[in-house]
């Protein structure tokens, strides 16, 4: 094929793309079922509505604070919450909301224990002995590890996913950027725009982030499942909330700069935030190419916890890799349903060894 035919079949594909572009405007996101349980402030605790007969205590899921949670269903297909439900358990999620210029005072103690404890309160009330499962995802993760270590007995088992705990590792490029940055002016200038730190994470890999993808869409042979794909993906990626002025300081400070948590040193309700806390079963999910949190900041769990039913597995894929891959969303969601179902057994495999009559010596 010639230069001119080329580019003539590189414009007809860029055409139809277009068209197809305009025609996936309206795709929708977050597509499960769900009621909402209770709210406080601008957090919503929901709940789904199952697919079959529910399995195990409820498993609550805490996002980021920086991002929405739909991307665990962004769609039918990639959805690590229906596939959840698929398997019985019984799902919950914390939208945290959009924080207003009231909200600008908030601290994360408020978000841990205020929001996030106030969700497993509810749960609890409801139908959870013995405490929740929870699953905390990146920067959800965090506050789910801080929540766990402080009030141990309302957790019953703990999941993490791409969730960071040593924020000083040498491959950490967020915190070389907010290294010097003044928090106590940050926390003063109001709610920061998602928008801000929505071209701080492009800007880490600017090229495969932006253009790279782009070209890609434009230079494939169309198909109007994967525009549709593709808009879900960049509807969710600039989508990002503004953040609470003082409790994205204080994350910054507390964590990025000075690995409080990873050094046994953050305080929260008058109290040390002790990772040694956490001896429940712990699942530790993290992604090899993972460029916003590194895989060693993952891994670095296991030295902390004093758990001893304590598994770590990294998988082959990026950050936004984890939630919507196709690797991903299979592996995902068979790993977590694997391993609460392996933990639900043994105990009942030692109540049915109680309650069997023992054998009688032959005479």
């Amino acid at each position: 094929m010639n230069a001119a035919a080329e580019w003539s079949e590189l414009a007809r594909r860029a055409g139809v793309t277009l068209e197809r572009l305009q025609r996936a405007r309206q795709v929708e996101v977050g597509t499960a079922a769900r009621r909402a349980l209770w709210c406080s402030g601008g957090t919503t605790l929901y709940q789904y509505l199952p697919l079959r007969e529910r399995v195990g205590p409820p498993l609550l899921i805490c996002f980021a604070l920086v991002n929405r949670p739909y991307i665990l269903d962004l769609q039918p297909d990639r959805s690590l919450i229906r596939r959840l439900l698929e398997a019985g358990r019984d799902v919950h999620l914390i939208e945290w909301g959009t924080p207003q210029d009231a909200d600008r005072h908030l601290e994360l103690e408020d978000y841990i224990e205020t929001h996030l404890g106030g969700c497993i309160t509810q749960l609890l009330g409801a139908q959870a002995r013995g405490g929740v499962d929870l699953l905390g995802v990146c920067q959800g993760g965090v506050l789910s590890l801080c929540y766990a270590a402080l009030h141990p007995e309302r957790v019953r088992r703990l999941i993490t996913l791409t969730t960071a705990v040593d924020f000083h590792t040498a491959d950490n490029l967020l915190t070389r950027w907010v290294r010097g940055l003044d928090t106590e002016l940050l926390a003063a200038c109001g709610n920061v725009p998602g928008e801000v730190l929505n071209a701080l994470f492009l800007a880490l890999m600017p090229f495969r982030l932006t253009q790279e993808k782009y070209v890609r869409l434009f230079t494939a042979e169309p198909d109007q499942r994967a525009v549709e794909d593709f808009v879900r993906m960049e509807r969710w990626i600039f989508d990002s909330p503004p953040q609470a002025a003082r409790a994205l300081a204080q994350y910054v400070r507390w964590f990025y700069q000075e690995n409080r948590l990873w050094r046994g040193t953050l305080r929260l309700a008058g109290r040390t935030v002790s990772l040694r806390a956490i001896r429940q079963p712990l699942l530790n999910l993290f992604a090899r190419d993972d460029h916003l949190v590194p895989p060693a900041a993952c891994a670095a769990l296991g030295d902390c916890v004093a758990s001893s039913d304590y598994s770590a597995c990294e998988v082959a894929t990026g950050h936004i890799g984890m939630y919507v891959s196709r690797a991903a969303r299979e592996e995902i969601p068979r790993r977590i349903v694997a391993w609460l179902a392996a933990r639900e057994a043994a105990p009942a495999r030692r109540r049915a060894a109680r309650r069997r009559p023992a054998r009688r010596r032959a005479q």
